[in-house]
């Protein structure tokens, strides 16, 4: 990381001097770019990612309309949440249609958005990624049917491992994610000045690696001088499979987890 000098006064904020680069989607960004800034960094928000309704709600919809066939509901992400419960008020289904359901939420934020929807989540695995969800499921879910709403572009490594433990799984798509056009020359323009790039640019999904890579239309990039920062061992596989370094990983894939991340790997001054 490049160095920085901190007055004494600012000592107590590990990250006054550091650009971090926030690139989560416009509407998600502010409770990443606010934690970091309370700790003193200088946040940039040029989004790798935009959140579009998918092309046809047709299976989303005809899912829904069957709820009462459905013994488990699986959500991965907030966005799916926002998206499903936009389409229950549109095809004005009651509260109660998910009432006999037991709820799966890939991790806290997850969770969080079903709750203050007014439902009950029942499980949220000990590690927020696909792998732990099966392991949370996999004895529970034999014989049964299980809808797993998500984005277009996601692993199957939920509905394939369930559908091998015995459960009859239904993939449908709430969203899709895509490059915005404006972050392309603005992401050019701050990486191409000494005085504006950033120390550390995070990652907080798969599709926020694709899109950045997309964004500046490389592969391979050395990026000398930044850290890369994943939230955790899927988004940082992603990283290095597209040829980028994994600089900070989250030991807890959350974003208070990521900035705690960033925070210990900040050197002391």
């Amino acid at each position: 990381m490049k160095s920085r000098s901190v007055p004494f006064f600012q000592a107590p904020r590990p990250l006054f001097g550091v650009r971090v680069l926030v690139g989560r989607a416009r509407h998600q960004a502010r409770a990443l770019s606010s934690e970091l800034r309370k700790l003193g960094a200088t946040v940039l928000e040029i989004p790798f990612i935009e959140i579009r309704r998918p092309r046809s709600f047709k299976p989303l919809d005809s899912a829904l309309m069957n709820l009462d066939g459905y013994d488990w509901l699986i959500l991965t992400s907030a966005n799916g949440v926002e998206a499903m419960w936009e389409r229950l008020a549109k095809l004005r289904l009651p509260k109660t249609a998910l009432k006999h359901l037991n709820i799966a939420a890939i991790g806290p934020a997850t969770k969080k958005a079903i709750e203050e929807r007014g439902s009950k989540v029942d499980v949220v695995p000990k590690e927020y990624v696909a792998e732990s969800v099966v392991r949370s499921l996999r004895r529970r879910v034999k014989e049964k049917r299980v809808l797993l709403v998500r984005a277009k572009v996601a692993r199957d490594v939920i509905p394939h491992e369930l559908r091998k433990a015995g459960a009859d799984v239904d993939v449908v798509e709430a969203y899709e994610t895509i490059v915005p056009t404006s972050s392309r020359p603005r992401l050019r323009s701050v990486l191409g000045n000494a005085r504006r790039a950033p120390h550390v640019i995070t990652f907080t999904s798969s599709s926020t690696v694709r899109n950045f890579v997309a964004c500046l239309g490389l592969r391979n990039a050395k990026l000398d001088g930044i850290r890369l920062a994943s939230i955790g061992p899927v988004t940082s596989s992603t990283l290095r499979e597209l040829g980028l370094r994994v600089d900070i990983e989250a030991k807890e894939f959350t974003i208070p987890g990521l900035v705690r991340a960033i925070v210990r790997a900040t050197p002391d001054t």
